[in-house]
């Protein structure tokens, strides 16, 4: 049983959470502002935000009928038969409200005006209704192919953006660069998982943007996400005048190539599998070479 859980975690999604609250802290401690406790409160909510998607993910796919016997990606915890609904239904209720007393705790720990603490328990509010909308409920999103917005929206401009705002108490827009580039990571992220699910998809309804644009436009489509992701972070760079060190995520770029020439050459869905990820363990790189750039 604990296997199963930790199977409908789907722990290699949390990478991503890692890297979006580091990105915005880092980004504080270039302008030597640094807090531990708002570091690892604020990954603890992302964790618990990711953990509570990726079960309703699991129960709103197995209800709406996604996950059935024509899957193409890996099977989940419902589909199997390893947890039942009614279990799953139980598991998202306790996570959100981890992840909402994690919230809580992180605001008033960094507390400093009503205002702003009554805001970001909105955002936390909001993050929490997208997380779960993604894929349960009436008409969710994730089926209409909003998705990638949801994506760069949490992962990039609330992530990045959020903690960089909790580290420093201001919110400087040129902060939105990296924001934005590590936000179409995830996108890019997302868009490989659905690429390798689109026949899948297609048949049962779910209107991803692989789905609607088509194969050969989704790949296309994947190639601008990386590029634009680059480009946002080699401007960010230019006007923060970075030092030759402060370079290093460049040396990710040939894995951005790899991850696109396997995409666009593998057309078998269990084939695209590894390039899932090897886009996310990517993603995670040029964070940790953007950190380590700006510490040495």
């Amino acid at each position: 049983m604990v296997g199963a859980w930790i199977k409908a975690m789907r722990l290699r999604t949390l990478p991503l959470a890692w890297a979006s609250i580091t990105m915005g802290g880092s980004l504080a401690a270039l302008n030597s502002e640094w807090d531990w406790g708002i570091y690892f409160l604020s990954l603890l909510t992302a964790f618990a935000l990711q953990i509570a998607s990726n079960f309703a993910n699991d129960y709103g796919d197995s209800s709406s009928g996604i996950d059935g016997e024509n899957r193409e990606g890996p099977s989940r915890t419902i589909q199997s038969g390893l947890v039942t609904s009614s279990q799953m239904k139980k598991a998202i209720i306790l996570v959100t409200v981890v992840a909402f007393a994690l919230g809580l705790w992180l605001i008033f720990y960094t507390f400093i005006d009503w205002v702003v603490s009554l805001s970001f328990i909105l955002i936390g509010v909001v993050s929490i209704a997208a997380a779960l909308k993604y894929t349960m409920g009436k008409n969710p999103y994730g089926y209409a192919g909003f998705g990638d917005i949801f994506v760069l929206v949490f992962f990039g401009w609330v992530g990045v953006g959020g903690s960089y705002f909790l580290h420093t108490q201001f919110l400087d827009l040129m902060v939105m660069l990296p924001a934005s580039a590590l936000g179409l990571l995830a996108v890019a992220v997302l868009n490989v998982n659905n690429i390798r699910d689109i026949n899948s998809d297609k048949a049962s309804g779910k209107f991803s943007i692989p789905v609607r644009i088509g194969r050969k436009n989704a790949v296309i489509y994947h190639a601008a996400i990386l590029l634009s992701s680059m480009i946002l972070l080699v401007l960010f760079g230019w006007l923060s005048d970075f030092k030759l060190s402060q370079w290093l995520f460049l040396l990710a770029t040939p894995l951005f190539v790899k991850n696109w020439l396997g995409v666009k050459r593998e057309q078998e869905s269990m084939k695209l599998d590894p390039y899932l990820k090897q886009m996310a363990l990517t993603t995670l790189l040029v964070v940790v070479l953007f950190v380590v750039g700006n510490l040495i």
